[in-house]
C-alpha cells in the first residue's frame, strides 16, 4: 500500500510508524507538512492509498482530507479533542488514557474512529508517557487501522457523545496560567504540573528575580525549608523548598528571547554558585525519593547501574562520574555488570545544548567527545566482567555505539534507535568505527550510518545488532532483564564466556588497536569541530534553537526510495547488493 506521511516532524513518533509500516512492506514516503502547498504537491505526485498524520501540528486542508483517507494518531481517549490532550491528562489526574487513530474531518479530532488503545497512566513526565506507553498503544491502533484499511466490511465508529462509554470531550489548547501554582503548594501537586509541560513549553517560576521555564522535576522527601528558597544543588539540578517536601529541577531556560534549555545551575549562573552542594554517591543507599542521575544496586554477584539524564545528553562532567562509577563498580565483589540507563531514554551521546551554551564551543565539544570515548573504554576493556546494557528507551547517536560497548545489548519491544551523527555535521566517534562493524559488517554499517536513518528494535535483532529484544512496558523490560542476567551469571560455564571474551579481544587488538580506532575518528572528529567542514555549527544551532532544517527534509523526501531498497535487502537476507 502506498502510504503518505504528513508530520510536522519526523520525531520518535513518527519514526517508530515509519519502522512499523515498512517493515510489513508498505510503501511510505514521508512528508514535511511545513506549509499546505507542501502538503498539497505531495498529495498530488505521490497520490497515496493513504495518509497518516503520526505528529501534525497543522490542519490537513479540506481538499485532501475530502478526496483521501487521512487517519490521524491522536494521543488521547475517545471522544477526547484538541491540541493538549497528554497535558490536560496529567493535569487532571486521569487514571487511564489511550491514543485514537481517527479519520479527519472538518471539525478537529472529531472524525470517524478506526481504532483506540488505553493504558493505564503513570506519575511521570509528558514526554516520558509519549515516548512510551502513547507510542506503543499508538503503533497497537495504527496497525489495527491498515488492516481495517484492507477489509471491504469494516466501518468505522461515528463519535457520538451520548454514548456513555465515550469519557472524552473537548479541550481548549493549554496556556501558561494553567500550570500556574504556589510554592506554598504541596511538593507532589507542583511536580504534576512541571510533568504536564514537560518537556515543552516548560513553566514558568521566578528565581533571584528572573524568570524561567522549569523543567525535569523530580520530588525530594527528606528536606525542607521556607517555601520558595533554593535549598541546594547536585549534579547540575537545584532544590526548592515547597509547602510540603522539595523539589529538584535538573534543567531551567531563560525567559528571554533566544534563551535555550540548560543544567539549573547553568541557567542561574553565579547565584547557584552559593548553594550548598550536596553530593550523593551513587552507591549509597536512599530510602526516600530524591534526585541523582546515578544509581547503583547489587544483588549477590551482579551489579546493576542507572544513568538517568534528562533527554539522554551525556556532557562531559556526566561522562566523566558515569565512568567513574563502572570502574568502582568492577572493583567490588561482582562478575557481572547491568546497564540500565535512564527509564525513559538511553542515551543520545554527547550534550549539543551545553556545546551551544559554552563560551568556546568547540573546545567543549572536543571534551565532550573524549569523555564519552573515555567512558566506553572503560566498558571495552572489562576482561574480568560480563557487561550487558539493558535499552528501556530510544538511543541515537553516539548513545548506540555506547550501549554496542557491552558483551551482551538487549532493549525493550518499540525502541528507536539512530545510530548516525552524519546529519548532524559529525563523523562519529565512540569507537562505532569498532563497535558497529563488529556486529553488523562494515557494509551494513556504512549503509546505515550514511543514509542517516532509524532502526527498528525487530530489525536490530535481525540483522545482529541487539542480541534480544523483548517486553513492551519499561517496567517489564526492567523485569525481564534482571532474570536474563541471573540466568547468565549462573550458568556452568560461565567463566567460559570471559576466556572467550578476552580471547577475541586480544585478536581484535592485533588486527588494529583500539587507540588507532580512536585516533582515526578523532581526526575526523577534530575537523567537524575546529575546521566546521560538515556544517556542525549551523546544525547544532537549528537543533538546539528547533529551527526547522530544509536540508534536514530533504533526507527525508528520500525514505521512501530507501524503504523500497531495504526490502530488497531483507529479501536477500541482508546478503552484498549493490545501491544504484
Amino acid at each position: 500500500m502506498k502510504i503518505l506521511f504528513l508530520t510536522t516532524a519526523f520525531n520518535g513518533m513518527a519514526q517508530r510508524a515509519w519502522l512499523e509500516l515498512d517493515r510489513l512492506d508498505h510503501q511510505v514516503k514521508v512528508q514535511i507538512a511545513s506549509n499546505e502547498v507542501v502538503m498539497l504537491t505531495a498529495v498530488e505526485e505521490f497520490q497515496p492509498n493513504l495518509i497518516v498524520a503520526p505528529f501534525l501540528k497543522a490542519k490537513i486542508p479540506e481538499s485532501i482530507w475530502r478526496n483521501h483517507l487521512c487517519l490521524i494518531i491522536h494521543p488521547g481517549i475517545v471522544g477526547d479533542r484538541g491540541a493538549s490532550s497528554l497535558d490536560w491528562a496529567i493535569l487532571n489526574q486521569e487514571k487511564e488514557w489511550g491514543v485514537t487513530i481517527l479519520e479527519a474531518a472538518e471539525k478537529m479530532d472529531a472524525g470517524d474512529i478506526w481504532a483506540s488503545h488505553n493504558f493505564p497512566m503513570r506519575d511521570t513526565s509528558k514526554a516520558n508517557l509519549y515516548r512510551h506507553e502513547v507510542a506503543q498503544a499508538a503503533m497497537k491502533g495504527l496497525l489495527e487501522a491498515i488492516d481495517h484499511k484492507t477489509n471491504p466490511s469494516f466501518c468505522p465508529t461515528p463519535l457520538e457523545y451520548a454514548n456513555p462509554a465515550v469519557r472524552g470531550q473537548w479541550n481548549r489548547s493549554i496556556r501558561q496560567t494553567d500550570f500556574q501554582f504556589s510554592w506554598e503548594e504541596k511538593a507532589s501537586h507542583i511536580l504534576r504540573k512541571i510533568r504536564a509541560a514537560d518537556s515543552a513549553p516548560g513553566v514558568l517560576i521566578e528565581l533571584f528575580g528572573a524568570e524561567y521555564y522549569a523543567f525535569g522535576g523530580h520530588l525530594e522527601a527528606e528536606m525542607q525549608g521556607q517555601p520558595g528558597k533554593v535549598l541546594a544543588r547536585r549534579d547540575k539540578a537545584i532544590c526548592i523548598a515547597t509547602g510540603e517536601q522539595a523539589i529538584w529541577l535538573t534543567h531551567l531556560k531563560s525567559s528571554e528571547e533566544g534563551a535555550i534549555k540548560l543544567p539549573a545551575t547553568f541557567a542561574l549562573g553565579p547565584e547557584a554558585e552559593a548553594l550548598p552542594n550536596l553530593e550523593l554517591s551513587p552507591f549509597e543507599t536512599k530510602a526516600k525519593s530524591t534526585f541523582r542521575e546515578i544509581r547503583y544496586e547489587q544483588e549477590g554477584e551482579i551489579g546493576y547501574l542507572h544513568f538517568d539524564f534528562y533527554n539522554g545528553a551525556m556532557d562531559t562532567d556526566q561522562c566523566t562520574r558515569l565512568r567513574e562509577t563502572i570502574a568502582e563498580a568492577k572493583r567490588r565483589p561482582i562478575k557481572m555488570l547491568v546497564l540500565m540507563g535512564g527509564v525513559d531514554v538511553w542515551s543520545n551521546g554527547i550534550d549539543l545544548n551545553q556545546i551551544e551554551y559554552a563560551e568556546y564551543s568547540n573546545d567543549e565539544a572536543w571534551a565532550n567527545i573524549q569523555a564519552i570515548d573515555d567512558l566506553i573504554l572503560e566498558i571495552i576493556q572489562s576482561p574480568n566482567h560480563y557487561i550487558m546494557t539493558a535499552l528501556q528507551g530510544n538511543a541515537g547517536a553516539g548513545g548506540v555505539a555506547f550501549a554496542l560497548a557491552g558483551d551482551k545489548v538487549v532493549a525493550r519491544k518499540g525502541v528507536v534507535l539512530n545510530p548516525h551523527t552524519k546529519n548532524m555535521g559529525l563523523y562519529g566517534s565512540e569507537y562505532w568505527t569498532y563497535l558497529l562493524p563488529k556486529r553488523i559488517g562494515i557494509e551494513k554499517a556504512t549503509h546505515f550510518t550514511e543514509q542517516c536513518l532509524p532502526w527498528g528494535t525487530a530489525m536490530a535483532k535481525e540483522i545482529g545488532l541487539l542480541d534480544d529484544v523483548f517486553a513492551e512496558t519499561a517496567v517489564e523490560f526492567r523485569r525481564q532483564v534482571r532474570e536474563l542476567a541471573q540466568e547468565i551469571a549462573a550458568l556452568p560455564y560461565f567463566d567460559k564466556l570471559l576466556l572467550a571474551k578476552t580471547f577475541q579481544r586480544k585478536k581484535d587488538e592485533r588486527v588494529k588497536p583500539l587507540a588507532k580506532y580512536r585516533e582515526e575518528e578523532l581526526q575526523r572528529m577534530w575537523s567537524n569541530f575546529y575546521e566546521d567542514d560538515q556544517g556542525f555549527a549551523e546544525k547544532r544551532f537549528h537543533f538546539v534553537h528547533k529551527i526547522y532544517d530544509p536540508e534536514q527534509n530533504q533526507s527525508v523526501k528520500d525514505r521512501d526510495w530507501y524503504s523500497s531498497r531495504r526490502k530488497i535487502y531483507r529479501r536477500r537476507k541482508w546478503e552484498s547488493i549493490e545501491y544504484k
